[in-house]
């Protein structure tokens, strides 16, 4: 049987620092299948090795992108990631099938409560709404894309609850529904 190989690029500026991404990142250090690539650790300069990011995007089935919600979006560190490493002739235009049929899968964290992401809350927009720049990527790059895992009001949550996102992070990324081709959805 082919072993199912996932690839979590972590973006957060200072993961030393987190409460959310860092013990996410953790977590599933250990699973069989898994690569974890701290781009800020990686990259201090954030100056890409496009060439090497692309290597290992093309050697794995499923990316994971980890990183805590930011003013509406992604760090500017995964932003600048995405320009450098998903260029035309690679991940989309003439040639940029590198990605077609992998499988894009988000997994972020917000500050503010779900009831925020909503048009009659704070934020005014849904989490799918606010997220569609990044299903049109995946679109563009020929990625299926997956339920987003999102962790709202992380900085309200009880270590318990941090455990259990942990783990719901875990068994999604777990290699028997993988390898049985399948992948769970968001849990709660």
């Amino acid at each position: 049987m082919t072993t199912y190989r996932t690839l979590v690029v972590v973006a957060h500026p200072d993961l030393a620092g987190s409460r959310i991404t860092a013990d996410l990142a953790d977590a599933i250090k250990d699973l069989d299948g898994v690569t974890v690539r701290d781009l800020a650790s990686t990259y201090p300069d954030r100056h890409m090795d496009a060439g090497r990011e692309q290597e290992l995007l093309q050697q794995h089935d499923l990316v994971v992108l980890l990183f805590p919600w930011h003013w509406y979006s992604v760090p500017g560190l995964l932003k600048e990631w995405m320009d450098q490493v998903l260029t035309h002739g690679f991940a989309y235009g003439a040639g940029g099938d590198a990605l077609h049929g992998k499988r894009l899968q988000l997994v972020t964290s917000t500050g503010g409560p779900e009831s925020s992401y909503a048009p009659t809350g704070h934020s005014r927009f849904t989490m799918s709404e606010l997220l569609r720049p990044l299903e049109a990527t995946a679109h563009l790059c020929g990625l299926e894309m997956a339920e987003p895992l999102i962790l709202h009001g992380a900085s309200r949550a009880t270590p318990a609850e941090l455990a259990a996102h942990a783990q719901r992070f875990r068994n999604l990324l777990s290699p028997v529904p993988a390898a049985l081709g399948v992948l769970p959805r968001q849990v709660g």
